[in-house]
C-alpha cells in the first residue's frame, strides 16, 4: 500500500466533489494510475494539520475503525485556561450525542493572555469531536491542528498544502497496528465456524444411525 502525509490548511474540505465549489484536499494530491486516494478519516473545514491518504481502502477503513483505537494527537488553542475540574472531566469523559468521549492524555502547551495551547490525545475520530468536547465545557477552540495519527507525525518540513510519501517502514508500522488484530479476528471467526460445523456434522451422523 502507498500512504501519503498531507498538511491540510484551514479552508479545504475533505471530499472529492463539493457542491459549494470550495477547495478540496484531493486537488493537491498526485494522480494514481489505478484506483483513487482514500482519506484516513477527515478534518473539518477549519481544522488543519496531518491528513493521511492511502490507495488501500481496507487499510483506510481499518485505521479509522474504533475497535483498533488508533491514537490521534491534536494541538488545541482554547480561549481560556482549563481548570483542574475541566481537565478531569475531559479525561473522564463528556457526553456527545448520547455517547461518552474522553481524551487519553492532556498536556499543557503554553500560551499568552486568553489563548492557551494544549496537546490532547484521543483514540477515535467522530465528527468535530475535539471541538465539541471543549464546547461541552463552554470553552471555545480558536485553532485546531492534528499533529499525529498513530505512529505518523506531521513532518515539520511539510508546508501547508503539500504532501509527501511515507516511507515503507512507517507504512509497515501502520499496517501492523491493524493487521494482526484483523487476522486474529478472522482466525477466531474461522475457529468458531469450524466448531459450529463440527457440531452440526455430529448431529447429522447421529440422526443417520
Amino acid at each position: 500500500a502507498r500512504v501519503l502525509a498531507y498538511h491540510k490548511p484551514a479552508g479545504e474540505v475533505v471530499t472529492h466533489d463539493d457542491p459549494q465549489q470550495r477547495p478540496t484536499v484531493f486537488r493537491s494530491l498526485p494522480r494514481l494510475a489505478q484506483g483513487k486516494w482514500q482519506s484516513v478519516g477527515r478534518l473539518d473545514l477549519n481544522t488543519e494539520g496531518l491528513l493521511l491518504f492511502t490507495n488501500s481502502g481496507d487499510l483506510a477503513n481499518q485505521l479509522m475503525h474504533p475497535r483498533f483505537g488508533v491514537e490521534r494527537e491534536y494541538a488545541v488553542r482554547s480561549l481560556g485556561e482549563l481548570t483542574d475540574e475541566q481537565r478531569q472531566s475531559l479525561l473522564d469523559g463528556v457526553e456527545i450525542d448520547g455517547q461518552r468521549a474522553a481524551f487519553k492524555r492532556i498536556e499543557d502547551g503554553g500560551g499568552e493572555g486568553v489563548n492557551r495551547w494544549y496537546r490532547v490525545v484521543i483514540a477515535e475520530g467522530r465528527n468535530r469531536e475535539v471541538r465539541r468536547m471543549f464546547e461541552a465545557l463552554e470553552l471555545t477552540v480558536s485553532r485546531l491542528m492534528r499533529v499525529r495519527y498513530g505512529p505518523v507525525l506531521l513532518p515539520s518540513r511539510l508546508k501547508r498544502g503539500m504532501w509527501e510519501d511515507i516511507d515503507e517502514a512507517l507504512v509497515g508500522q501502520l499496517a501492523g497496528i491493524v493487521m494482526p488484530a484483523a487476522s486474529a479476528g478472522g482466525a477466531k471467526a474461522g475457529r468458531s465456524r469450524r466448531a459450529r460445523q463440527g457440531k452440526a456434522g455430529g448431529n447429522q451422523r447421529k440422526s443417520k444411525r
